[in-house]
């Protein structure tokens, strides 16, 4: 039950996070250093998150106990999701072609029905073609 709560904490947490890095207008430089600080800080190394194939980046879930993976995909997809908001060409499509998969998994796998989930798998699938 304890780490179930810490859990919760470090969800409400990371949306408050995210949400004060879309609302910052910082320079793009400054911008680019707090997203990977919160890539490192939620999920895991940034770096990481920007090499790796996407069957690694799935495969790198399983360090996180069963009840909280899920929650850690849609994380990294909303880091992904915001992180292209700062890039452009293959850059800003290869990170939404990422969140868009994550997404889709999270929504197949889930049983939490989520409209702003589903909402942000039409909208990437608009950006990207699909």
């Amino acid at each position: 039950m304890l780490q179930q709560d810490y859990f919760i904490r470090i969800l409400e947490e990371f949306a408050k996070a995210l949400s004060l890095f879309m609302l910052n207008k910082k320079d793009l430089g400054h911008k680019q250093e707090e997203i990977l600080k919160l890539y490192d800080s939620y999920v895991g190394d940034n770096i990481f998150y920007h090499t790796a194939s996407m069957d690694d980046i799935m495969d790198s879930f399983t360090r996180f106990p069963e009840e909280e993976r899920l929650d850690r995909m849609e994380m990294l997809a909303e880091l992904y999701y915001a992180e292209s908001y700062l890039k452009s060409g293959p850059a800003r499509d290869m990170l939404l072609e990422n969140a868009h998969k994550l997404f889709i998994f999270i929504d197949t796998h889930s049983h939490t029905l989520s409209f702003q989930r589903q909402q942000r798998i039409m909208q990437i699938g608009k950006e990207i073609g699909k």
